[in-house]
């Protein structure tokens, strides 16, 4: 049971890791482009 509980401790402990590090590598910046929308506007 113990064996267990580490190895889910070990894996839990890794994820967090591989998590951070891309976070902090990873491009996460979103893609940017122009978006030009004809708006109507009701004036009367």
């Amino acid at each position: 049971m113990a064996r267990i509980f580490i190895a889910v401790l070990v894996l839990a402990v890794l994820a967090v890791a591989v998590l951070a590090v891309f976070a902090y590598f990873g491009d996460l910046t979103p893609q940017q482009a122009p978006v030009t929308v004809p708006v109507t506007l009701d004036v009367n």
